[in-house]
Parts: C-alpha cells; structure tokens; sequence
C-alpha cells in the first residue's frame, strides 16, 4: 500500500513532487496485529493455537458438520431453559473463519465467534482424540483441547478481544466508501482516549469476565494461595498473579503498539490535510468551512503558495464563502468537492478565485486513504487474473473503469452499446 520504491506512487511523485501520499489507515491498523504478534511470544503462541484450531476444525467438512450440529443442540437446550430467545434474525449460526493478517476485522470476528462457540469446539476435538484413525490427528487434538481449557489461553483470548474490540468502530468508519472526514478523525481522538484509559487500568474487569468464564465451562482456575516456581529461581509466586502480570504486561505492550500506529499514521500533517480537504467540501451549504483548516492546508503545499499567496489567499476566502453561501444559488444543492470545481468552472469563477480553486484541485487529487483505493486494487485480481496474465495498461485501465464504475455502466442499455460498436467500422455480420 506504500509504494515507497515503485509502483503507483512513485509514478505520482515523479510527475508531481508536491503531492501528498497518505497511507490506508484501515489496512495499517490491521497489520498492527501482525507486529504484536512477531514481537511478543506469547502473543504468537496464542495465534498459533487458535490457526492449528481453526485448521483442524476447518479443513474438514464432517468436522464442521460436528460443529454446526453441536452448536445446534446446545441451542436446544438454552431454549429450553429460557436462557435465549427465539425470533426472526435471532440465534444465527456461527462460523470459524481463518484470521487473515489483511482481511478486514478478521482477527476480531475470529476470537468473538470462538468465544461464543467454545464449548461445541472443544466437543469436536474430543470426538477428534478418541475417534480419529491417525495417531498424528488424535494427539494434535488432545494437545489443543488442553491448550484452549487453560486459564492462560483464556484470559489471552479476552485480552486480546478487548484490545481489538476498542478499535473496531474506528476501523469500520475508516473502511466506508464515503465518510465524514471530521467524524473520522473525531473517532480516532476518541480510540486514543480509550486505548489509553485501558493502560492506565488495572484490568480488574477483564479478570472477572474470565473467572465467570471459566466457571461456565468448567475451566481450572489456579489457586490465589498456591506457590508457582519461577524457572531455576528458588523465588515463589502466586501462579495466578504470575499469569496476570505476564497478561497484563504483554497486552499493555500491545495497546502501546497501536497508539503508536494510531500516532504515526494520523500524525499532524496527514490531520492537517483531511481536515483542511473537509473544510473545502460543501455538503449541506459548506457546513463544515473552517477558514484556520484550509490556511493550515494551503501551507503544506509550498510551491504552489508564497507567503504573498497565503496572504492573498486569506483575503480571498472571505469572499468566496459569503458568495457560495448565498440562498438559491448554483453551490447551494452541492455535496462532493468534485461538484464544487466543476460548478467554479461553469460559472467562470475558476479565475475569479483562483487559489481556492487550486485548493480544490489539490485536494481532489489527495489520495485520502479511505477504502475506495484499496478496494480499485482488490479488483485487479479479478480483472488480472492468471488467465490474462500479459494484458496491457490501456485495456485493463479500461477494464478496470467498468468493473469498478459497475453502477454508471449498468445504467447504460445493451442496445446502445451494440450501435456503438457497430459503428465503429464496417462489418461482415450485424451485431
């Protein structure tokens, strides 16, 4: 997604040095996880169980019939007992996907289906240990059923579900097609916020949650009083709060990471420009203008403005926003910033406000890292795929404006194109 090297990127830079690069927000805050997990031992262990799990279970489908049926019947049961409620969108089935370091939410979505359907999966792996012909497949089974009913693996799963779960608003906003810039970045002060309060706890809530866990499903809880060697040391501890503290230690390691990341990527400049970019928009009679943002954006740009320019500039605001404000007028009904440059050139007010146009011209070619990018990317692979392995630049831009541009060409009949290409040159057959 960088392109620091080469790529699209750098054809950008090549052509226009000022340009801006931002990086997607959505994507970097996935892969956060991917650096916790490769810097912290316990951390990849935890991953490695839950992979060798969902490849067990997943990678057969009498195995996820297993699931699907024990989960069934347990469902019965709550029924009957009045602990759950039958209703329309209520109760729905409950899958295991493989956590994917770039699939969206994929890590969050894995550990709270898993949560929800631990004990059909410890069934399933019991039936494994005692059932299965290959010696290999039963102690791999017994391995993981000991694995997951341990107090360690359970307070790491809700660990690590919390920490991903302060974050999940905010990476659902950041993968929106369309957004409100502003609210966006209002999120992520409020996940800073968060991610801190959780660093400056003590967990005790988290310890809770996993000790009423535990005893729902008949996990051993060590003892608060019984001593734990610590390795060669003669010294004894708590084993339970030897297993918090480690907890503890490692996922406020983890929270740092992601403030870091949160950090990095939303630094000052790349907030300066969003929020400059959203000042220019005018959505609902340019609601959001903010005269002190779109200075702050002119100023990262330092080729195209002088300091006389940015005084010129300061003047020149004023005037342009008292006339697009104006009841009625041609800027009143506009909702995008490529509306608005297209109305300044109708209205041959392009020159008149010269610079606010060039603000809006820079803006529009921002690469604002939303998902639209990220998914023109995704559909590559299904425009180039291994059957046109050699197509060329023109015919997959082509390609790629119809795929992704889907809902302009559905509108077009079938008709019309025929007649297009029909005219195009002269025949043998009629089309």
């Amino acid at each position: 997604m960088q392109g620091e090297i080469n790529g699209l990127k750098t054809l950008i830079m090549k052509d226009s040095p000022s340009a801006y690069c931002t990086h997607c927000f959505a994507h970097q805050l996935q892969l956060t996880l991917v650096a916790v997990a490769n810097k912290h031992h316990e951390v990849d262990q935890f991953f490695d169980i839950l992979a060798n799990i969902l490849n067990v279970i997943g990678g057969s489908f009498k195995r996820r019939e297993m699931l699907r049926d024990d989960q069934a019947e347990k469902l019965k049961e709550l029924l009957v007992l009045g602990e759950v409620y039958a209703g329309s969108a209520l109760n729905q089935e409950l899958g295991l996907q493989s956590a994917g370091d770039t699939r969206w939410s994929s890590h969050f979505k894995t550990m709270r289906n898993f949560i929800s359907l631990l004990s059909s999966i410890i069934h399933v792996l019991g039936v494994l240990a005692k059932e299965s012909s290959n010696y290999q497949e039963r102690t791999l089974a017994k391995s993981l059923v000991d694995d997951i009913r341990s107090y360690e693996f359970v307070y790491t799963l809700h660990s690590m579900l919390k920490v991903l779960a302060s974050t999940h608003d905010l990476n659902m906003a950041l993968q929106r097609k369309y957004q409100d810039i502003v609210s966006a970045m209002n999120l992520v002060g409020f996940t800073k916020r968060q991610l801190q309060s959780m660093r400056e706890s003590k967990w005790d809530s988290l310890v809770k949650e996993v000790y009423s866990f535990c005893v729902k499903h008949i996990i051993v809880i060590p003892e608060m009083d019984k001593n734990y060697a610590l390795g060669k040391s003669k010294r004894k501890i708590s084993r339970v709060k030897y297993s918090h503290h480690l907890c503890v230690e490692v996922f406020n390691t983890a929270i740092d990471l992601q403030l870091a990341e949160l950090n990095n990527h939303f630094n000052e400049v790349n907030t300066d420009l969003l929020l400059g970019m959203t000042s220019l928009s005018p959505d609902n009679s340019f609601a959001n203008y903010n005269k002190k943002r779109i200075m702050k954006l002119a100023t990262h740009y330092r080729d195209e403005f002088s300091v006389s320019l940015l005084e010129d500039l300061f003047f020149e605001l004023d005037n342009y926003i008292d006339y697009v404000r104006e009841v009625n007028n041609a800027f009143s009904k506009l909702k995008r910033l490529g509306d608005l440059s297209e109305t300044l050139v109708k209205k041959n007010l392009h020159k008149a406000w010269r610079l606010v146009y060039l603000l809006v011209k820079l803006s529009l070619i921002l690469t604002v890292a939303t998902a639209t990018v990220e998914r023109a990317f995704s559909s590559m692979k299904y425009i180039k795929n291994d059957l046109r392995s050699r197509i060329g630049d023109e015919f997959l831009n082509d390609c790629l404006v119809c795929y992704i541009e889907n809902e302009v060409f559905e509108s077009v009949p079938n008709e019309a194109i025929i007649d297009h290409f029909q005219k195009m040159a002269v025949r043998r057959v009629q089309l």
